[in-house]
């Protein structure tokens, strides 16, 4: 009778594992921060081309602060958590996905939060979330504003991914921001890390805290894929 208790707990060890693995391409591992790549996948070379700008002048090309910004809110768990704020910015450790990019931003001089609500206040009907009137403490923390704000100010790049093609996955670089709207608004962060094939990960707030996936691990279609446009002189 032991035996086979002991035979049939491997069994379920074993399919708890197979399924932490492979589910969504390794999600659920990815979240907890295993990386798992599959021994023989072919590996694919993707040609690296992010902007060499660094307005912060601290050595660090902006793309690169920004994922290395955003990567804090991983290694740092930020608990995903839904609020407003007098102020505008929640206290460390809490957010949603849309503060993974405002603070990612700021790792390379960028204000998005003065950026946006310059944007708003001028151009109020625009932006879909502002009703009924702008509020510079919670607009720029809205996946639909962001979106707005990201096609008027920034390059506007492809929304589909194309796993085994190098050419489309150059596409893809570090600090690109990234937006879903269908299902549950969300937004992301593309990162500096690739699996052997080539697929970005995308770094993101869900519940219940921050994490670093691959891009084709989350199932909803791209709105928008966009690249901040890096000069010398931002303020």
């Amino acid at each position: 009778m032991k035996k086979k208790r002991i035979t049939a707990a491997a069994a379920v060890f074993a399919a708890i594992l197979f399924f932490c693995l492979f589910f969504r391409n390794g999600l659920i591992m990815d979240m907890i921060g295993l990386h798992f790549e599959r021994p023989f996948k072919e590996e694919i070379k993707v040609e690296t081309n992010y902007a060499k700008a660094d307005q912060n002048e601290n050595g660090v090309p902006d793309a690169i602060d920004i994922v290395q910004t955003a990567r804090l809110e991983v290694k740092n768990r930020t608990v995903y958590q839904s609020a407003y704020y007098e102020g505008g910015y929640p206290p460390d450790g809490e957010g949603v996905c849309t503060d993974v990019i405002w603070r990612g931003f700021a790792g390379a001089g960028i204000s998005l939060k003065e950026k946006m609500n310059q944007d708003i206040s001028r151009n109020p009907s625009l932006y879909p979330r502002t009703a009924p009137h702008p509020d510079p403490n919670i607009d720029f923390r809205r996946v639909p504003n962001q979106l707005v704000f990201f096609q008027r100010t920034a390059e506007s790049l492809t929304t589909e991914l194309k796993p085994g093609d190098p050419e489309n996955l150059a596409q893809w670089q570090p600090g690109d921001v990234v937006f879903y709207l269908d299902g549950t608004d969300h937004a992301g962060i593309i990162s500096d890390k690739r699996t052997k094939d080539g697929i970005p990960y995308l770094i993101h707030n869900t519940p219940p805290f921050a994490s670093e996936i691959k891009l084709s691990s989350y199932p909803n279609p791209i709105a928008g894929h966009f690249r901040w446009k890096y000069t010398t002189n931002e303020s």
